[in-house]
């Protein structure tokens, strides 16, 4: 865990605010879920003088949504298929009540959170991914504005940060929040990002009972979900936290959210949940 290291795109006095900080991901209905007590350890966290970067979800959310307003969906290799009808209510969701519910939720802990979207500022830049013919304004990033990460923790609050991104000519795109949270921990460099789930860790069959793995490489996750041994919603958190280790991470840690003082325990070396290294 360090100091916010100084980006090339930071404004000056971005570094020298003090404050140490980690990157931590978690899904809108995940969080949702999540007691009191994980809200009242981010407190302390903070107070303590070590200010969580939040980036977040919302999938359950925006489904539940889409289909309140007719808004047929679909997922292709895991993405959302997204039109500007469904991407009208992604922002919706994600920049809205999600956001607002998990600032809220912080400060009624006694913690000061500031609620953000990758729109404002520009501070995530997109472009299409790959197959964006298939699966329609979804994107990659390209830069976070990291300065305003910085100004955001400098001035004592917590960033909450949601996954919409947008390009110079203004167009929104849906990004995954995983992918999300990797870019924003690679460009504030960050050594650690935590990945907080309902699952303990990253599972795999031994002799008969499904273990949690307490350390596994880049290369480990390449053959697990080419074996299949990781499947589902796991493949693309464990994809954003390889890419992410290739940036200034040196870790990836899955942990699950409802384990008494999860973040601080981690923070303090604790083995907990699956460590993602090099």
């Amino acid at each position: 865990m360090n100091t916010l290291k100084h980006q090339e795109t930071s404004q000056p006095g971005a570094e020298t605010s003090g404050k140490q900080s980690f990157v931590m991901k978690c899904g809108g209905s995940t969080l949702a879920a999540l007691p009191d007590s994980f809200f009242e350890d981010l407190k302390q966290l903070q107070a303590s003088g070590i200010q969580p970067v939040i980036v977040h979800g919302g999938g359950p959310a925006i489904s539940e949504n889409l289909e309140k307003l007719g808004i047929e969906t679909e997922f292709v290799n895991g993405l959302r298929r997204t039109t500007e009808a469904v991407l009208d209510v992604v922002e919706m969701v994600l920049a809205g009540s999600i956001n607002k519910q998990i600032v809220r939720r912080i400060q009624q802990s006694g913690g000061k959170a500031l609620g953000i979207s990758g729109v404002d500022g520009a501070l995530i830049q997109a472009r299409p991914v790959a197959n964006s013919a298939e699966v329609g304004w979804v994107g990659d990033v390209t830069h976070v504005e990291s300065n305003i990460i910085q100004g955001i923790i400098g001035m004592g609050y917590m960033p909450v940060i949601a996954p919409v991104g947008v390009d110079a000519g203004g167009q929104r795109y849906n990004i995954n929040a995983d992918t999300a949270a990797g870019a924003v921990a690679s460009h504030l460099g960050t050594e650690r990002m935590i990945v907080v789930t309902d699952v303990p860790g990253i599972m795999k069959e031994i002799e008969g009972t499904k273990q949690v793995l307490p350390v596994v490489s880049v290369q480990q996750i390449q053959d697990m979900i080419a074996s299949g041994d990781i499947y589902g919603g796991m493949i693309p958190k464990v994809k954003a936290a390889v890419s992410c280790i290739q940036g200034d991470v040196q870790e990836v840690v899955i942990v699950n959210g409802s384990e008494p003082k999860i973040l601080s325990r981690v923070l303090q070396g604790e083995t907990i949940g699956t460590r993602i290294v090099r």
